[in-house]
């Protein structure tokens, strides 16, 4: 009976030094103190690979099913490019129905004699009608030149083109919206009559059809790569779920997290160098560029069991340098600092 209470106190002094000289191990390897004619500290900070966008996850603005899906995963698009496009016949067919109800409604206000002293804003209100519809066509005009473009089909200078005639809309759109808001600022401006107050109405079911048109289609923020693909042609998607996830890996970053410790110890500008066991002879060299303002629970999961230090950490953002794209999205690495 001794011998046997013996052997089970050996064991359970044998566990308690493992687990002191491992939890011993692992402060070391998180920040290594400096000693008289040792190497400077170090401090190692778990994180992974982002683009330097940042991830864009988009979905549908509307309920809709999937009619194309133009891209696919790894391909590179460019800003405005249509990934998902949604069913759109019946969007299409209330524009249709809203456009032929304002020609009505507006050459029955031209048949009749225009309120005195509404004359600007009756000008400014057409102005801005018509570039509202030119900003409309340009849009799909560059929708169908990216989708050539991506095809091998359109010239550079076509889609530069294509891309000038969108902006110079947009520019008049915003031009004549502002010359419109100030016809209608000047003081004691009559009201309109019922034939111009119907075109208004009538203009405004066009603005809302146009914007649900717009809206069976989604497209790139940015310039970037496709990630993720979420959908398939023909499945009913909802608002609430991302159908493609894509980011600017032109420029990489990692999320790094700092033990509460070592939160002081960190700044801006500073530099780092980044390992990841997928380039294991590959220093990337990297700099802070910025710190989350509080701390928080740590979001990523270490390697080994959580220890008390983990319980609060400071996120912080490294963008690095990888001109070979070694580097992929979600990628796990080890962040090193030395001080």
């Amino acid at each position: 009976m001794l011998r046997t209470l013996a052997i089970i106190v050996a064991l359970v002094a044998a566990s308690l030094g493992g687990y002191m000289l491992s939890e011993a191990l692992y402060s070391t390897a998180r920040t290594t103190p400096a000693r008289a004619g040792s190497q400077p500290e170090t401090i190692d900070a778990p994180g992974r690979i982002e683009p330097g966008s940042g991830e864009f996850h988009l979905g549908a603005a509307i309920l809709g099913q999937v009619a194309e899906i133009p891209v696919k995963v790894n391909d590179v698009v460019e800003e405005s490019e249509l990934l998902i496009r949604l069913d759109d016949e019946e969007a299409r067919a209330r524009l249709a129905s809203a456009e032929a109800h304002e020609g009505l409604s507006r050459r029955e206000r031209d048949a009749q004699r225009p309120t005195a002293g509404r004359e600007d804003v009756t000008k400014e209100e057409d102005e801005v009608y018509t570039a509202e519809r030119e900003l409309i066509g340009a849009r799909f005009e560059l929708d169908a030149a990216l989708a050539a473009e991506h095809k091998g089909e359109l010239s550079n200078q076509q889609l530069a083109a294509a891309r000038k005639r969108l902006a110079d809309a947009q520019e008049r759109v915003e031009r004549e919206r502002l010359a419109y808001a100030q016809a209608q600022a000047k003081s004691n401006l009559p009201t309109p009559n019922q034939f111009e107050s119907a075109l208004t109405a009538a203009r405004a079911e066009v603005a809302l059809a146009g914007t649900l048109l717009d809206k069976t289609r989604i497209r790139a923020p940015i310039g970037g790569t496709v990630f993720e693909v979420d959908t398939r042609r023909g499945e009913i998607v909802t608002p609430e779920e991302p159908l493609v996830v894509m980011g600017d890996m032109s420029v990489v970053r990692v999320k790094a997290e700092i033990d509460d410790g070592d939160v002081a110890k960190i700044g801006i500008g500073q530099k780092a160098v980044v390992r990841s066991i997928n380039s294991p002879n590959v220093n990337f060299e990297g700099t802070v560029t910025s710190l989350a303002p509080s701390l928080g629970p740590p979001r990523i999961i270490p390697r080994g069991p959580l220890r008390p230090s983990d319980i609060e950490v400071r996120e912080i953002t490294i963008e690095i340098k990888d001109p070979e794209r070694q580097l992929k999205p979600g990628m796990r690495v080890d962040a090193l600092f030395k001080l």
